[in-house]
């Protein structure tokens, strides 16, 4: 009998979807997918974004008019001002004005949080395929 290549896996009945013909070359289906999903969670994992670099929320561009004594707010040109917008549970929102050099440094906080996030977000389905892998 030939050696079957890694690639060509079949069942030894067609009552056992789980058992397979075990040659040196040739392993479960079970356990192949088993491996694969551990290769990608710990990508996943190397690849996270710093933890400590993350802010949530939302960042938004407002403009502020003084009601008197400014002739830039006379003219209705008024003064724009980033804010990052937090919401919390019960309907409440905190809302940060930031300092124009901030704005970037809060965008790439906001990435690494939606990153992270999403990241972890696959990491945990991988971690159920692992709880059920005959799934």
């Amino acid at each position: 009998m030939s050696r079957l290549p890694l690639e060509f896996l079949h069942f030894r009945d067609s009552t056992c979807r789980k058992c397979l013909i075990f040659e040196p070359r040739c392993v479960s289906v079970v356990m192949m997918k088993q491996k694969e999903i551990l290769r990608r969670r710990d990508r996943l994992a190397r690849e996270l974004p710093s933890a400590a670099e993350i802010v949530r929320g939302s960042l938004l561009e407002r403009t502020i008019r003084h009601r008197q004594g400014c002739q830039k707010c006379a003219r209705g040109e008024g003064h724009p001002v980033s804010v990052l917008t937090v919401g919390y549970a019960g309907g409440k929102t905190k809302q940060i004005s930031l300092h124009a050099e901030q704005r970037e440094q809060v965008e790439g906080w906001l990435k690494n949080y939606q990153e992270l996030k999403a990241r972890l977000e696959e990491i945990c389905e991988l971690n159920q395929k692992l709880l059920r892998p005959e799934e």
